[in-house]
């Protein structure tokens, strides 16, 4: 996490992505383009079943201000505003998105060696106030987040955990859904030359007494081929292999298999990332 314990939601970061990212069964293709003043636009297509969505993004960075305007394809523009260093170790975001009146906000966060703070209030009459923080230093850190409707007057969210952080392993324990789930996660890396690791989630629902469980593990085939592979308490065994054909261009296949219904048809998902 570097320097500080860094903001609630890094705290079991490493695992989550370890069983989570880079699984999609969607199609998809990213084309990044950077121009020589430093504009940078990304187009973005995805096909979902029978419906395709699409996207433009464009970046615009000068000095500590970065500005993102994403157009798709349901006719929505996202517009995110980004100030660096407003103060020493803070900054403040603010996004909206047209035409949804509704839904203008502004973070702040603030990272310090022992402590990291986000707070984001909703721009409206009622807005939704959500706020995060966590304390702790290099590699150990322990925090919460809620959400507070004031048009309600009630908490919308309520959760907290602990982490534990060093170079080749992680462990986290949350408290998720208003205290309702008890999660820990766990990941180790066995061997830093081939990237080598593996992890696992099990999480426990107080109000029916149901368990969870999922494993997963990584391993770096060569310095540019990357697989991955979890299987979880359902039975559903799913797979990720990805390669970087060429610097900062990537292409991955991944697939999903239920190996208590072999007769269903397999998920599959290919994403074709190129930049320049």
């Amino acid at each position: 996490m570097g320097k500080g314990p860094g903001l609630y939601s890094e705290i079991g970061k490493r695992t989550r992505d370890l069983l989570t990212r880079d699984y999609s069964y969607d199609h998809k293709f990213t084309v990044t383009t950077t121009t020589s003043t430093g504009l940078a636009f990304t187009s973005t297509g995805i096909n979902k079943g029978e419906k395709f969505l699409g996207d433009l993004t464009t970046q615009f960075k000068h000095q500590n201000v970065t500005v993102d305007v994403k157009a798709d394809t349901q006719s929505n523009i996202l517009s995110t505003v980004t100030v660096n260093e407003v103060a020493p170790g803070a900054k403040t975001i603010f996004t909206f998105t047209i035409p949804d009146q509704k839904s203008g906000k502004v973070e702040l966060q603030y990272l310090h060696d022992y402590a990291g703070i986000s707070t984001a209030v909703g721009l409206t009459a009622s807005p939704v106030v959500d706020f995060t923080g966590a304390i702790g230093s290099d590699g150990l850190a322990a925090g919460g987040e809620v959400a507070f409707n004031t048009a309600s007057g009630s908490f919308t969210k309520y959760n907290a955990g602990i982490g534990f952080t060093k170079p080749d392993f992680s462990a986290a324990v949350h408290f998720v859904d208003k205290g309702d789930i008890i999660k820990a996660t766990y990941s180790h890396t066995v061997s830093p030359l081939t990237r080598t690791t593996v992890g696992a989630e099990i999480a426990h629902k107080l109000s029916t007494n149901e368990n969870t469980f999922t494993i997963g593990g990584l391993h770096s085939l060569d310095p540019l081929t990357t697989v991955k592979a979890r299987l979880n308490n359902q039975g559903k065994l799913a797979a990720v292999i990805q390669h970087e054909w060429r610097p900062k261009s990537l292409v991955t296949l991944s697939g999903e298999v239920d190996s208590r219904a072999l007769e269903k048809n397999a998920k599959i998902g290919l994403a074709l990332a190129l930049k320049p």
